[in-house]
């Protein structure tokens, strides 16, 4: 039978994710419109942006951030193309992200001496097969997949290489060891819930260093370019960003910071993610039919949580009819106005894939739960009828 209660919020999209609760229109009333973005004020906004993000993450007085373009594709981009190339490099790879940046690095610059880590959907490489004394790309909380890395102790403290982090779905979400990180991107409309298009890039000293001596073999467009005249552009670190953002997107950005502090910053915004977490674990235990596509409990997102199925019956199924199990009861959730968005990405197994990021509330993921069996219940109906 369905369920009475809804969730107040059916926003469980994995990106663009649910706003912070109590959000408005109302919070762009402040915004720097018909402005330019290089005014004191519209400078002002996007410094405003840069100090409070390094305030809320902790992030060394020692590491720049600024805004780039591009969501955290542009700043991810950014990193490969202006910093690698001087020693070889490893590049993990576990699900559909970390798999575009091997592309990039193989199969665009491409780099000769690149060697690829993967795992399947819902495993890890070995970690204990990076070499740190090479460069390494990963993404740390594997959106697509559900599947995160468990810490940073895997990352040399002496290492000679640099380490160039997509944390796009763990920034806000996870504490993130710093002093491990070299080149860190991630964007705006993921824990955060702000509005797409814009990507934050935080570069350690050693990642600086590189880029004031090292001059890529191949031409850098201008939105990549992170130096002028051999030196770091420390304007894009102040606010100056390479190219017009939205100052719609900042005062957004803005609000979603100032909500982060009244949570109690990171570890408010941690917390929140744990409880949603918690409050899944506690129904996938009791619930035969699902399971995580996470293998290990320890690398289990605690953000993007992808969930397949387990029951005999959908193993039957035809390749195809395994795909449209969860788009049928994502789209069943959806005409009910229950949750929108939670099948899995187009490029993973079949699974649903819940948002349960700081933006979203413990009690519209508890209310989601008896929802998710009646969808399960209708759809495993509809094929056993057909059969």
């Amino acid at each position: 039978m369905k369920p009475n209660a809804r969730p107040r919020r059916p926003q469980f999209s994995s990106g663009p994710c649910a706003k912070r609760p109590g959000w408005t229109p109302a919070v762009l009333d402040g915004a720097v419109l018909g402005r330019s973005h290089r005014s004191a004020d519209g400078k002002a906004k996007l410094k405003e942006v840069i100090d409070r993000t390094r305030a809320i993450l902790r992030v060394p007085a020692a590491h720049r951030v600024g805004i780039v373009p591009g969501s955290d594709t542009g700043a991810v981009e950014m990193t490969l193309w202006s910093l690698l190339g001087s020693r070889g490099v490893d590049v993990l790879a576990w699900e559909n992200f970390g798999r575009e940046w091997v592309k990039d690095i193989v199969g665009q610059l491409p780099l000769e001496d690149a060697r690829v880590l993967e795992a399947d959907y819902g495993g890890l490489p070995d970690l204990g097969e990076v070499d740190c004394n090479r460069d390494v790309v990963f993404v740390w909380n594997g959106t697509t997949s559900g599947v995160a890395v468990p810490d940073g102790d895997w990352i040399a403290t002496d290492r000679k290489g640099l380490t160039i982090c997509d944390a796009t779905s763990a920034a806000f979400a996870l504490p993130l060891p710093w002093e491990k990180l070299d080149a860190v991107a991630f964007s705006w409309q993921k824990v955060l819930g702000g509005e797409g298009g814009h990507g934050m890039l935080v570069l350690g000293p050693r990642a600086v260093e590189r880029l004031e001596c090292h001059v890529p073999d191949w031409p850098l467009p201008k939105i990549f370019r992170l130096t002028a005249g051999g030196r770091l552009n420390e304007a894009i670190f102040a606010g100056e960003t390479i190219n017009t953002p939205s100052m719609l997107c900042v005062e957004d950005v803005l609000d979603a910071l100032a909500w982060a502090e009244k949570v109690g910053g990171l570890d408010g915004l941690v917390a929140r993610t744990r409880a949603n977490g918690a409050a899944i674990a506690d129904w996938v235990e009791a619930t035969p039919w699902v399971d995580y596509l996470a293998a290990a409990p320890e690398t289990r997102s605690p953000t993007s949580v992808c969930l397949g199925f387990t029951e005999p019956w959908f193993a039957e199924l035809s390749a195809d009819e395994r795909t449209a199990v969860p788009r049928q009861i994502a789209a069943l959730l959806a005409d009910e106005n229950v949750a929108f968005d939670i099948a899995g990405h187009r490029e993973a197994p079949p699974v649903l894939r819940i948002w349960a990021g700081a933006t979203v509330d413990r009690e519209d993921i508890e209310a989601l739960m008896p929802w998710l069996d009646w969808a399960y219940g209708e759809v495993k109906a509809s094929y056993s009828s057909a059969a």
